[in-house]
């Protein structure tokens, strides 16, 4: 992983969040523990190599656990921590952007910031 060259906190929070699907895993994560193929089929265009790379990277930030039961097949389970439950506001925030811009992309109507509306003042 690449090192925070600016010391931005900002920086800090993407480096570890950024990417195409890293939000996404812990969004559906949000619901409960889930098992690799679950995951998988949940974020279908993900490859299993980058699939298993974000989950591990997430896992070593402390985001998620991984449980590996003694099972025939093996059983492996990831589960957001704590620290990792504690991005909801985030990833709902995010959820609600994507909303709106989706709503925008079909034609609902201009995307403004929550804040927005009322600097006319």
């Amino acid at each position: 992983m690449k090192d925070n060259v600016s010391g931005c906190a900002v920086e800090e929070a993407m480096r570890l969040l950024g990417g195409r699907w890293r939000i996404v895993l812990l969004s559906y994560l949000m619901g409960g523990a889930k098992r690799f193929s679950e995951i998988r089929r949940a974020v279908p265009n993900i490859s299993q190599r980058m699939l298993t790379l974000d989950l591990r990277a997430l896992e070593e930030a402390g985001l998620l656990t991984r449980t590996v039961y003694a099972e025939v097949p093996v059983k492996v389970e990831y589960r957001l921590t704590d620290e990792g439950l504690r991005l909801r506001e985030l990833v709902e925030m995010l959820r609600g952007i994507g909303l709106r811009l989706r709503g925008q992309a079909d034609g609902g109507g201009a995307f403004l910031a929550p804040d927005a509306v009322n600097h006319s003042l």
